[in-house]
């Protein structure tokens, strides 16, 4: 399948990294206080200024600008809002690609933070606070911080660094395309830079359950697929008091939501790759003595396996449709495929292993139980090999287990932990090349 298509390459992938590189005969570059602090004072602007998916139009001018200014081609207004720079070093070395998402949340924020964010915005109708509840602050002021550097040490670089700003990864809004999707229908491989192709990508990304500064990773599958359904079930409206002369879809969706249980549980193979089907919208109705027309149902599957992920989605509407009819009702089942399994490169992973170890410390970093959370870095892991890990951000000494997770209104980041995540994509691409 096309899904797993850098299995096939990953060989071929590699040999063009097998000479000594810059960073495997130096000691590891790492950022100096007053980039640090850079990074630090951009964080806190972007965090006090979020914007929400397809609307981060003051993120991308900021940039843009800082781009320019550090002598790159910058291409802008890819995906609405994404900005991509492309840093020429010397030679005809390869290129490699640096991501980091830039888009909000609609939360409203509750930390004490002096920069907490007091901006509000319009999410689907309502006016909501917004804040960067994921850490995508972060993301951004560390790989400005990466361009600086790489910037500095052009001459050094026996190739190439593609700088990927990506709007919308936590979704596009509403009747929109956006994301990593989009950038690459968009000729984000192709087009944009069309003789600078990479040939690797990294991202990062901040995390709550672990220390500031330690690093978590996995070869293979680490994030789910995360797509949604909804079933529309069909009856015939009567009074309460008179089921037989209607069709009643409240007790059709009953069945429907218990035998759905049984696909994970008996119907596919948990040994080869966990599975999640939940339902989490159950709408009908409008009064206690009406059997209604219809019942909405919404939910989520989640899982690490394409092809299992296809046999979910036909068991699913299988099951629905099947029921329905047996109780002279119907059903319709729309699935919208979101992201794909986020799948880390094996031979990159273990490439990457010992300058990660270097630089975070060989005691904090630790392979991660798979997330059944999704990234659509997972689109551009599917184009060329991939690598995603995670950082720490909850301070020494602290309950990981208690502390408030990403998407939190209460979510903190420890700004220590920024310089790590800069050292490695300064130290990843100085490895690659």
């Amino acid at each position: 399948m096309k899904h797993w298509a850098f299995a096939l390459t990953t060989a071929a992938v590699m040999s063009v990294w097998a000479s000594p590189t810059y960073a495997q005969q130096q000691s590891p570059v790492m950022i100096d206080s007053t980039l640090e602090q850079q990074v630090i004072d951009w964080r806190r602007h972007i965090h006090a200024n979020p914007e929400l998916s397809n609307r981060e139009y003051e993120t991308a001018k900021m940039v843009a600008n800082h781009l320019r200014e550090l002598g790159l081609e910058v291409k802008t207004d890819i995906a609405h809002t994404g900005v991509v720079g492309l840093l020429k070093g010397r030679g005809d070395g390869p290129t490699v690609a640096l991501r980091a998402d830039m888009d909000a949340l609609p939360v409203t924020e509750k930390t004490e933070l002096p920069f907490k964010s007091t901006v509000k915005s319009t999410y689907r109708g309502k006016e909501v606070g917004v804040m960067h509840a994921c850490g995508h602050d972060t993301h951004v002021a560390m790989l400005m911080g990466a361009a600086e550097k790489l910037a500095s040490m052009r001459d050094e670089l026996n190739g190439n660094v593609l700088f990927i700003f990506q709007p919308a990864e936590e979704g596009a809004p509403e009747g929109e395309e956006g994301g990593a999707e989009l950038m690459l229908k968009q000729g984000l491989f192709s087009d944009v830079f069309p003789d600078y192709k990479p040939e690797r990508v990294f991202g990062i990304h901040v995390w709550a359950g672990f220390p500031t500064g330690h690093i978590g990773y996995r070869k293979g599958p680490l994030m789910a697929s995360s797509d949604k359904f909804e079933i529309t079930v069909k009856g015939k409206q009567t009074h309460g008091s008179r089921p037989w002369a209607g069709v009643d879809p409240i007790v059709t969706s009953a069945q429907i939501i218990n035998s759905a249980q049984t696909i994970i549980s008996r119907q596919t193979d948990i040994t080869k790759a966990p599975a999640v089907l939940s339902f989490g919208i159950v709408e009908g109705g409008v009064r206690n003595n009406i059997i209604p027309d219809d019942v909405t149902l919404i939910g989520t599957i989640r899982n690490f396996d394409m092809d299992i992920r296809s046999d979910i989605h036909n068991r699913l509407t299988h099951t629905a449709e099947t029921i329905a009819e047996a109780n002279g009702a119907e059903a319709d089942v729309k699935i919208d495929l979101g992201y794909p399994v986020t799948v880390n490169n094996p031979d990159l992973v273990e490439e990457m292993l010992p300058i990660t170890r270097e630089i975070a410390g060989a005691d904090n970093v630790k392979e991660v139980p798979l997330v059944t959370g999704a990234e659509d870095f997972s689109y551009y892991a599917l184009e060329v090999p991939g690598m995603f890990v995670f950082l720490g951000v909850t301070p020494e000494g602290r309950d990981m287990a208690s502390e408030p997770s990403n998407h939190s209104p209460y979510f903190y980041a420890d700004e220590k932990a920024l310089k790590t995540g800069v050292n490695l994509y300064v130290n990843w691409t100085l490895e690659s090349l």
